[in-house]
């Protein structure tokens, strides 16, 4: 699986975040971004937060109006079929190398962009890839630091042994 990275985002605490011109993933996440609130986001298995703009398209078709960096995300791709990623998978992120730790559990941070959006993107329920399966984003840790540059190539290149 291959897709482009459309964009880098980052804040100084929360959402949303805003688009960078280049970025350095470094074992923390994206240089200069920061979680406001370190109990429940960051940390080595929470260092960067991936999402697909194919993903913020259906939200936006169901009725809540999302753009890159609005969820929180640090990098949105294309290309990438967010059904068929899985905890495990190692990705190539530019010249950084991550690996997917986790589907994201959306907050009630989210529910500025409309009442009932957490239950839309996200649930506990069902297999793996069904549903609104990674419509919320994939939680990544960081195994090879690297620079990064919207139009970098993402691609899965193996599983975790």
């Amino acid at each position: 699986m291959r897709g482009r990275i459309l964009q880098l985002n980052i804040s100084p605490g929360g959402m949303p975040k805003h688009a960078i011109a280049e970025g350095e993933i470094t074992a923390q996440g994206l240089l200069g971004d920061v979680q406001r609130n370190r109990k429940y986001h960051g940390g080595p298995h929470q260092a960067l937060l991936l999402m697909t703009q194919e993903s913020l398209d259906e939200i936006n078709a169901l009725g809540f109006a999302v753009y890159p960096g609005a969820l929180g995300e640090n990098l949105t791709v294309t290309g990438l079929p967010r059904r068929e990623l899985r905890a495990g998978q190692r990705l190539r992120a530019g010249q950084a190398l991550i690996e997917i730790t986790k589907l994201r559990q959306p907050c009630r941070h989210l529910d500025v962009y409309g009442p009932g959006i957490q239950a839309k993107v996200y649930s506990k329920r069902g297999a793996p890839g069904e549903g609104p399966w990674g419509l919320a984003g994939f939680y990544c840790r960081v195994l090879q630091p690297g620079p990064v540059f919207p139009g970098d190539i993402i691609e899965v290149i193996d599983h975790a042994v």
